[in-house]
């Protein structure tokens, strides 16, 4: 019997994990802060590509099913990073308004993976009208209760809106990368961002702006008070190795590891609702 492409996509080995780091800009640097887990379908198919392989698995109305596919191989392979490194998951909106033992299963796969809840974040990708208003509230709620924290993705683009962000309440907002191009030569995408930043923090929110390419935009950027970012000026999307190998893993490392041994040191807090100090000790 001929398997459908929706059967191979399933398969499990068929999904392939890239990350890309969050990266946290101080007065000292540029410090690694946690990572996005992007997916990758099938090797040598056009569904390589995440556009193709998501457009199609929306078309199926599959998002529960490879949501879940998704979020088994992120964190089996995310139990290879040091406990410091937060990591983001990107889940459809439709996913959490049909599947009422969301939290439920979640947490028995991060246990079997022995990956800490609070090390979690969930990006909420929206890109149809809310499924089931309801139960997605509920889900939330209950991610939020359990440690994990929500971010809203693509801020700017697609269906992101304000409905979202008033049922969601996200303690993040991912900018999406098309508020960036141009930046230091557009002041109405620096008033956009601008805007966002006083609408984050006053809705006890932040920011993390995707898509920094340059140094220019990275400077406007700190003008406007971001301090997370992400984009090809870090780091193109990497494998897990990678990312081991690199100089991010090490760096942060060394950084914790002075905050934790200088009492004088005070952890910082960001828009994902951790500190330094307080991730160091996520098991």
């Amino acid at each position: 019997m001929n398997r459908s492409l929706l059967d191979q996509i399933l398969e499990p080995e068929a999904l392939s994990l890239l990350v890309q780091p969050i990266v946290q800009i101080t007065p000292t640097g540029r410090e690694l802060y946690g990572v996005e887990c992007l997916t990758r379908g099938p090797k040598a198919t056009l569904f390589e590509r995440p556009d193709v392989l998501f457009d199609y698995v929306r078309r199926k109305k599959a998002e529960v099913a490879v949501d879940w596919r998704v979020i088994e191989l992120v964190l089996r392979e995310s139990g290879r990073l040091p406990q410091f490194v937060r990591v983001s998951i990107n889940v459809h909106a439709s996913t959490l308004g049909r599947d009422p033992d969301f939290v439920r299963n979640l947490r028995q796969r991060a246990d079997l993976a022995q990956i800490d809840l609070s090390r979690l974040t969930i990006e909420i990708v929206e890109h149809a009208p809310m499924w089931n208003k309801p139960q997605t509230r509920e889900n939330i709620s209950a991610l939020r209760a359990a440690g994990v924290r929500i971010a809203l993705d693509d801020v700017g683009a697609g269906q992101s809106n304000y409905h979202m962000i008033l049922d969601s309440t996200p303690d993040c907002f991912k900018v999406d990368a098309f508020m960036v191009e141009n930046l230091a030569s557009d002041p109405r995408r620096r008033a956009i961002i601008a805007s966002l930043v006083k609408l984050a923090a006053e809705l006890g929110s932040g920011l993390v702006v995707e898509g920094v390419e340059e140094e220019s935009q990275l400077s406007v950027l700190q003008d406007l008070g971001v301090s997370l970012v992400q984009g090809y000026l870090f780091s193109r999307p990497i494998t897990i190795d990678q990312l081991l190998a690199s100089h991010w893993i090490t760096a942060r490392a060394e950084s914790t590891s002075t905050t934790l041994g200088d009492s004088k040191t005070p952890a910082r807090a960001d828009c994902l609702g951790t500190s330094l100090t307080s991730t160091a000790h996520a098991s």
